[in-house]
Protein backbone atom coordinates (compact mmCIF):
# COMPACT_ATOMS: atom_id res chain seq x y z
CA UNK A 1 0.00 0.00 0.00
CA UNK A 2 0.96 3.82 -0.73
CA UNK A 3 1.50 5.74 2.65
CA UNK A 4 -0.47 8.89 2.62
CA UNK A 5 2.45 10.90 2.84
CA UNK A 6 4.19 9.14 0.12
CA UNK A 7 1.48 9.53 -2.39
CA UNK A 8 1.93 11.91 -5.73
CA UNK A 9 0.43 15.14 -4.84
CA UNK A 10 -1.78 16.49 -7.72
CA UNK A 11 -1.19 20.32 -8.26
CA UNK A 12 -5.02 21.23 -9.55
CA UNK A 13 -5.00 24.12 -12.24
CA UNK A 14 -8.10 25.35 -13.22
CA UNK A 15 -9.27 26.56 -16.50
CA UNK A 16 -12.61 28.00 -17.82
CA UNK A 17 -13.33 26.33 -21.12
CA UNK A 18 -16.88 26.29 -23.39
CA UNK A 19 -19.33 23.32 -21.92
CA UNK A 20 -19.17 21.38 -25.84
CA UNK A 21 -15.27 21.27 -25.46
CA UNK A 22 -15.34 19.08 -22.25
CA UNK A 23 -14.33 15.22 -23.27
CA UNK A 24 -14.74 12.10 -21.41
CA UNK A 25 -12.42 11.48 -18.54
CA UNK A 26 -11.87 15.49 -18.23
CA UNK A 27 -11.94 16.41 -14.70
CA UNK A 28 -14.30 19.63 -14.18
CA UNK A 29 -14.86 21.84 -10.63
CA UNK A 30 -18.35 22.32 -9.71
CA UNK A 31 -18.54 24.09 -6.97
CA UNK A 32 -15.42 24.00 -5.52
CA UNK A 33 -15.81 20.05 -6.09
CA UNK A 34 -14.54 17.75 -8.23
CA UNK A 35 -16.14 15.82 -10.71
CA UNK A 36 -14.65 13.74 -13.32
CA UNK A 37 -16.41 13.25 -16.41
CA UNK A 38 -18.44 9.91 -17.30
CA UNK A 39 -19.70 11.04 -20.79
CA UNK A 40 -19.98 14.59 -22.49
CA UNK A 41 -22.57 14.68 -25.83
CA UNK A 42 -23.47 17.87 -27.61
CA UNK A 43 -27.18 18.22 -29.11
CA UNK A 44 -27.65 20.45 -32.04
CA UNK A 45 -31.62 21.21 -32.17
CA UNK A 46 -32.78 22.06 -35.52
CA UNK A 47 -34.75 25.12 -33.69
CA UNK A 48 -33.52 26.19 -30.08
CA UNK A 49 -30.21 26.08 -28.33
CA UNK A 50 -27.30 23.42 -28.95
CA UNK A 51 -26.68 21.89 -25.96
CA UNK A 52 -24.40 19.74 -23.87
CA UNK A 53 -24.92 16.92 -21.66
CA UNK A 54 -22.36 16.30 -19.02
CA UNK A 55 -22.54 12.77 -16.71
CA UNK A 56 -20.28 13.57 -13.83
CA UNK A 57 -18.96 11.24 -10.90
CA UNK A 58 -18.02 12.84 -7.77
CA UNK A 59 -14.69 12.49 -6.66
CA UNK A 60 -14.77 12.69 -3.56
CA UNK A 61 -17.22 10.13 -2.65
CA UNK A 62 -18.55 8.94 -6.01
CA UNK A 63 -21.90 10.39 -6.13
CA UNK A 64 -23.01 10.47 -9.69
CA UNK A 65 -24.82 13.96 -11.40
CA UNK A 66 -26.10 14.81 -14.71
CA UNK A 67 -25.66 19.06 -15.78
CA UNK A 68 -26.97 20.31 -19.13
CA UNK A 69 -25.68 23.07 -20.39
CA UNK A 70 -25.81 25.70 -23.46
CA UNK A 71 -23.10 24.78 -25.60
CA UNK A 72 -21.07 27.88 -25.01
CA UNK A 73 -21.23 28.08 -21.47
CA UNK A 74 -18.63 28.26 -19.13
CA UNK A 75 -17.25 25.04 -17.33
CA UNK A 76 -14.62 25.07 -15.20
CA UNK A 77 -12.14 22.27 -16.41
CA UNK A 78 -9.37 21.15 -13.87
CA UNK A 79 -6.31 19.89 -14.84
CA UNK A 80 -4.97 17.07 -12.71
CA UNK A 81 -1.28 15.58 -13.01
CA UNK A 82 -1.06 12.93 -15.44
CA UNK A 83 1.45 9.83 -14.50
CA UNK A 84 2.16 6.84 -16.65
CA UNK A 85 1.33 3.42 -14.88
CA UNK A 86 2.42 0.10 -15.86
CA UNK A 87 -0.69 -2.57 -15.60
CA UNK A 88 0.45 -5.50 -13.12
CA UNK A 89 -2.69 -7.44 -12.62
CA UNK A 90 -6.13 -7.08 -11.75
CA UNK A 91 -7.77 -9.05 -8.54
CA UNK A 92 -11.02 -8.81 -6.42
CA UNK A 93 -9.95 -5.62 -4.84
CA UNK A 94 -9.94 -3.87 -8.40
CA UNK A 95 -6.74 -3.16 -11.07
CA UNK A 96 -3.20 -3.02 -9.63
CA UNK A 97 -0.81 -0.59 -11.53
CA UNK A 98 2.53 0.62 -11.14
CA UNK A 99 4.18 4.10 -11.06
CA UNK A 100 6.93 4.00 -13.59
CA UNK A 101 8.75 7.01 -11.82
CA UNK A 102 8.91 5.48 -8.09
CA UNK A 103 7.55 1.96 -8.71
CA UNK A 104 5.04 2.16 -6.03
CA UNK A 105 1.85 0.54 -6.62
CA UNK A 106 -1.77 1.87 -7.06
CA UNK A 107 -5.19 0.26 -6.89
CA UNK A 108 -7.72 1.34 -9.41
CA UNK A 109 -11.62 0.82 -8.85
CA UNK A 110 -13.41 -0.83 -11.82
CA UNK A 111 -15.37 2.24 -12.47
CA UNK A 112 -12.46 3.87 -13.84
CA UNK A 113 -11.22 1.31 -15.39
CA UNK A 114 -14.34 1.20 -17.39
CA UNK A 115 -15.10 0.13 -20.88
CA UNK A 116 -10.55 -0.48 -21.11
CA UNK A 117 -11.07 -3.08 -18.49
CA UNK A 118 -10.62 -5.56 -21.49
CA UNK A 119 -7.77 -4.14 -23.40
CA UNK A 120 -5.79 -3.84 -20.69
CA UNK A 121 -2.54 -6.10 -20.75
CA UNK A 122 0.37 -6.96 -18.16
CA UNK A 123 2.84 -4.27 -18.60
CA UNK A 124 0.64 -2.02 -20.55
CA UNK A 125 1.60 1.61 -20.13
CA UNK A 126 -1.42 3.45 -19.11
CA UNK A 127 -1.84 7.33 -18.07
CA UNK A 128 -3.64 7.80 -15.28
CA UNK A 129 -5.02 10.87 -13.83
CA UNK A 130 -4.06 11.33 -9.85
CA UNK A 131 -5.66 13.48 -7.18
CA UNK A 132 -5.05 13.29 -3.66
CA UNK A 133 -3.06 9.65 -4.51
CA UNK A 134 -6.13 8.36 -5.83
CA UNK A 135 -6.82 7.69 -9.98
CA UNK A 136 -10.12 9.29 -11.05
CA UNK A 137 -9.44 8.90 -14.80
CA UNK A 138 -7.53 6.84 -17.30
CA UNK A 139 -6.14 6.76 -20.74
CA UNK A 140 -4.79 3.53 -22.69
CA UNK A 141 -2.74 3.45 -25.39
CA UNK A 142 -5.72 4.15 -28.40
CA UNK A 143 -4.40 0.50 -30.65
CA UNK A 144 -3.49 -3.03 -29.14
CA UNK A 145 -2.74 -6.34 -30.88
CA UNK A 146 -5.49 -9.06 -30.25
CA UNK A 147 -5.85 -12.50 -31.65
CA UNK A 148 -8.60 -13.82 -33.18
CA UNK A 149 -9.99 -17.00 -31.61
CA UNK A 150 -13.48 -17.55 -33.09
CA UNK A 151 -14.61 -16.57 -36.88
CA UNK A 152 -16.14 -18.22 -39.37
CA UNK A 153 -14.11 -19.77 -42.17
CA UNK A 154 -13.26 -18.00 -45.41
CA UNK A 155 -16.18 -18.60 -48.12
CA UNK A 156 -14.63 -18.80 -51.81
CA UNK A 157 -15.45 -15.90 -53.68
CA UNK A 158 -16.32 -14.08 -50.71
CA UNK A 159 -12.97 -12.35 -50.85
CA UNK A 160 -14.56 -8.86 -51.85
CA UNK A 161 -12.92 -6.37 -50.33
CA UNK A 162 -15.21 -4.21 -48.00
CA UNK A 163 -17.17 -7.42 -46.55
CA UNK A 164 -17.02 -8.01 -42.94
CA UNK A 165 -17.91 -10.70 -41.06
CA UNK A 166 -18.59 -11.17 -36.92
CA UNK A 167 -15.35 -12.18 -34.64
CA UNK A 168 -14.50 -13.13 -31.30
CA UNK A 169 -10.90 -11.26 -29.74
CA UNK A 170 -8.88 -12.98 -27.55
CA UNK A 171 -10.22 -10.58 -24.91
CA UNK A 172 -13.89 -11.77 -24.75
CA UNK A 173 -15.14 -8.25 -26.82
CA UNK A 174 -16.81 -8.78 -30.24
CA UNK A 175 -15.75 -7.25 -33.41
CA UNK A 176 -16.26 -6.83 -37.33
CA UNK A 177 -12.81 -8.19 -39.13
CA UNK A 178 -12.73 -8.39 -43.49
CA UNK A 179 -13.27 -11.81 -44.49
CA UNK A 180 -10.14 -12.71 -45.38
CA UNK A 181 -9.09 -12.96 -41.65
CA UNK A 182 -9.29 -16.47 -39.91
CA UNK A 183 -9.16 -17.87 -36.70
CA UNK A 184 -5.84 -17.43 -35.09
CA UNK A 185 -4.77 -14.26 -37.05
CA UNK A 186 -3.36 -11.24 -35.05
CA UNK A 187 -5.49 -7.69 -35.65
CA UNK A 188 -5.28 -4.24 -34.28
CA UNK A 189 -8.26 -3.09 -33.27
CA UNK A 190 -9.16 0.10 -31.60
CA UNK A 191 -9.53 0.19 -27.95
CA UNK A 192 -12.52 3.30 -28.08
CA UNK A 193 -14.77 1.09 -29.42
CA UNK A 194 -13.14 -2.44 -30.69
CA UNK A 195 -13.23 -1.97 -33.94
CA UNK A 196 -10.91 -3.59 -36.26
CA UNK A 197 -7.99 -1.35 -37.76
CA UNK A 198 -5.34 -3.71 -39.51
CA UNK A 199 -3.91 -6.93 -39.50
CA UNK A 200 -0.45 -7.22 -36.80
CA UNK A 201 2.46 -6.96 -38.98
CA UNK A 202 4.32 -9.33 -36.70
Amino acid sequence: MVRPENRPRSRILVVKVIASQIRKGNIVDLDGKLYVVLNAESFHPGKGTPTTQIDMRRISDGVKTQQRYKTTDQVERAHVEDHEFSYLYQDGDGFHFMNQENYEQLQVPADVVGDYAPYLQEGMIVSLAIHEGIAVSMEIPQKVTLEITDTEPVVKGQTASGSFKPAMLSNGVRTMVPTHIVTGTRVVVNTADGSYVERAKD
